[in-house]
């Protein structure tokens, strides 16, 4: 399925769909849960274009490969470069749109790679594996450090957070990601998740929610 970046009055914007930069273990309970350290720098890994989706019709879930597991996180849509030391500002104005990700995990998979010390891509960067939501104008946010975010299953809560809890907040992430490698318009950072991951089961009805701000509904397909 295609992917074209949205709003969420349904108009498009005219950037083409880049990587995905995600961190990992950037909520403190997240990592304890999963008996992971916690890490004193951001953890970074990058998801391909060809693992998004949109967030909906229904969700395909991978087959063959062990359970997937859910991990719902504050999306950020990236409307100028960043490269190299930027300054707060800077790293503010480059984002254009805020929404939600799902970034799908083969756990199973990823627990056995990292076992071997090996990298994580096979568990994280499937086709399908990063469903995202519509966009909110970055105008219409207020300030990003109050956002939360949450998610239900079948009506009952499974995740929630707030960007204040980040160990690395939001725009520090940014500034830090774009001193290792640019930014480009088009790119989405995903900004880490919350304790509560679980397995997804077809059937299982999604409400994913920026409280206030986004709210999206959505199912897995089966």
């Amino acid at each position: 399925m295609s992917y074209q970046h949205q709003y969420v009055d349904g108009s498009v914007i005219d950037l083409p769909m880049g990587k995905v930069v995600c961190v990992g273990r950037n909520y403190a309970e997240h990592a304890r849960e999963l008996n992971n350290p916690v890490p004193t720098e951001p953890l970074l890994f990058i998801k391909p274009a060809t693992s998004v989706v949109p967030m909906t019709p229904p969700i395909e879930l991978v087959q063959g490969r062990g359970p997937v597991h859910y991990e719902t996180e504050i999306a950020l849509l990236v409307g100028a470069p960043l490269s190299g030391l930027v300054s707060d500002q800077e790293a503010e104005a480059a984002i254009i749109g805020v929404g939600l990700a799902l970034d799908l995990t083969l756990r199973e998979l990823q627990d056995q790679l990292k076992s071997k010390s090996h990298p994580w891509e096979r568990a994280k960067c499937f086709d399908g594996a990063c469903p995202l939501s519509p966009f909110v104008p970055k105008a219409e946010t207020g300030d990003l450090h109050t956002l939360a975010l949450q998610l239900d299953i079948n009506g009952e809560r499974r995740q929630y957070g707030t960007a204040g809890e980040m160990i690395t907040p939001i725009i520090a992430l940014l500034r830090h990601i774009a001193t290792q490698f640019t930014l480009l318009p088009g790119d989405v950072v995903i900004t880490g998740t919350p304790a509560g991951v679980g397995v997804l089961n077809p059937g299982d009805v999604l409400s994913l929610a920026i409280p206030g701000r986004l709210q999206v509904e959505t199912r897995i397909a089966g």
